[in-house]
């Protein structure tokens, strides 16, 4: 049997902060074990391997919010609407990437309109910006 863990060395096992486990906690993400009489709360190991989900989903785009459904998902053993989740997910970062490589064409072409300026005229990025 595995020994049960402190809030301090479930935080070290799964590679966060004692206050990102109290955060998850606030947000329903993670139990919060009862607390006993003179003593300190008590996780089970399982807990370290659900905060490194939750960080691991985090890393892919996902709020706390999508995450947590996620966690439902998993315990009905829904794939069919996970993989949805993680295509409309997809679907919002390819579209950011789109937004983005815009912005980049758009800066872009400002600055070189600027290197390419006399240098006494009014500054083109400061012009494009002010424009109504």
């Amino acid at each position: 049997m595995t020994a049960e863990l402190t809030i301090g060395k479930l935080a070290e096992t799964a590679g966060v902060h004692i206050e990102t486990i109290r955060y998850y906690q606030r947000r329903g993400l993670l139990d919060e074990p009862v607390k006993p009489l003179g003593g300190h709360r008590r996780y089970a190991p399982e807990q370290a391997k659900r905060v490194r989900f939750i960080k691991r989903a985090q890393a892919l785009g996902f709020t706390l919010s999508e995450i947590s459904g996620l966690l439902k998902l998993d315990g009905a053993c829904a794939c069919k609407e996970t993989r949805a989740v993680a295509a409309h997910k997809l679907a919002l970062i390819e579209q950011k990437i789109a937004d983005l490589a815009t912005m980049q064409q758009a800066l872009s072409g400002l600055v070189q309109q600027c290197d390419a300026g006399s240098g006494g005229a009014a500054c083109p990025i400061i012009e494009v910006l002010a424009q109504a």
